[in-house]
C-alpha cells in the first residue's frame, strides 16, 4: 500500500501493477474536467500507477440529468474521448473515465458511456452503462439509452485482465460475476454515487461484496462532493480495503499481485464451485 491513501491497511508485498483510482468533482465545462483530471493523472503516474480510473460522467456532471446533457454529447471520435487520449499518451497509462456520448446528431437521448485509452492514446474498449439510475428519485432513462447486452468490456494489461462496470450496476451481481467468468481479475467501476442517507454505507458494503464473492480486486472512482458521495476505493479479492478516500478529491494507488489472488481463489474457489449461468433478462 502506497502512503497516499487516506487510511493504511494491510496490502499484498507484490504486484504485477499499479492502478490508481482518482475522485475529483467533474462539473459543466468538459475543457476545464479535462485540465482538473490531467492534474490528478499526472500524480497517479508519478506516484507508479499504470492503469487509472477515474469517475463516471468525468465528462459534464450536473445533480439532474436533463437536455444540458443532451446538448454536450459527443461521440467516440469527439474532442473530449481525444482529450483523454492526449493524457494517456503525455503520461504513459492507461485511463479509464466515463463520457457522454452521443447516440446520433438529432437524438434526444445520450449514452452514458465509459471508455478506456492505452498509453499511446488509442480507444481500446468501451461499455455502455446497463443498468440506468431510475432509482431514490431520479430517472436516467428520461435522458440515457441503456447499452445493449453485448460481450463483456475487458481488456488486458501485463497478463492482468480487467473488466468495467459503472455506478448503478454495482447493484446487480450479475453483470459482475459475468465478467468474472469471463476472466477479468480487477473489476473497475466508475460512479457517480449520489448522496444521500445510508448511502456511503451501501457503496462501501456493495464494492466488498464484488470483490468477496468474484475473488477480484475493485478499483471504484466516485465524483466527490457536492454532486457525489466520494469514498473511492480499492479493494482486495478477500475483501480487504486497500485505499480508500473520503469525500474531498484525492488520487489512491494500491498494487494488483495475481500470487495473491491465486491463493485467495485457491482458499475460496467460489468461481470454480458455481453452480448457476448468468443470462440476459428477456424484457416484458
Amino acid at each position: 500500500m502506497r502512503p497516499d491513501s487516506a487510511s493504511t491497511h494491510q496490502a499484498p508485498a507484490t504486484s504485477a501493477l499499479d492502478v490508481a483510482v482518482v475522485q475529483f468533482a467533474p462539473a459543466k465545462d468538459p475543457s476545464a474536467n479535462l485540465t482538473t483530471l490531467r492534474e490528478h493523472v499526472r500524480v497517479a503516474a508519478q506516484r507508479g500507477a499504470k492503469v487509472v480510473v477515474a469517475p463516471e460522467y468525468s465528462m459534464f456532471a450536473v445533480s439532474r440529468l436533463d437536455e444540458r446533457v443532451v446538448a454536450v454529447a459527443e461521440p467516440l471520435t469527439g474532442p473530449f474521448v481525444a482529450g483523454l487520449g492526449a493524457i494517456a499518451r503525455e503520461f504513459g497509462v492507461y485511463l479509464i473515465a466515463g463520457i457522454v456520448e452521443r447516440v446520433a446528431p438529432e437524438a434526444h437521448r445520450i449514452r452514458n458511456t465509459l471508455v478506456a485509452l492505452d498509453p499511446g492514446g488509442a480507444l481500446i474498449t468501451r461499455y455502455r452503462k446497463v443498468h440506468l439510475y431510475d432509482a431514490f428519485g431520479h430517472l436516467e432513462s428520461d435522458v440515457v439509452e441503456a447499452g445493449e447486452i453485448e460481450t463483456p468490456a475487458t481488456f488486458t494489461i501485463d497478463s492482468v485482465s480487467f473488466g468495467m462496470q459503472t455506478c448503478f450496476d454495482l447493484r446487480f451481481p450479475e453483470g459482475f460475476r459475468r465478467l468474472a467468468a469471463a476472466g477479468a481479475q480487477v473489476l473497475v467501476l466508475p460512479a457517480q454515487w449520489i448522496p444521500g442517507p445510508a448511502k456511503v454505507d451501501q457503496w462501501t458494503t456493495l464494492l466488498r461484496a464484488r470483490a468477496i464473492e468474484n475473488t477480484v480486486y475493485v478499483a471504484a472512482a466516485d465524483q466527490c462532493a457536492p454532486r457525489g458521495a466520494g469514498a473511492s476505493m480499492i479493494i482486495d479479492p478477500a475483501g480487504g480495503v486497500l485505499a480508500e478516500l473520503g469525500d474531498e478529491p484525492g488520487v489512491l494507488t494500491a498494487g494488483i499481485d495475481l500470487e495473491y489472488l491465486a491463493a485467495v481463489r485457491t482458499t475460496n474457489p467460489s468461481l470454480a464451485l458455481r453452480r448457476f449461468a448468468i443470462s440476459e433478462r428477456v424484457a416484458e
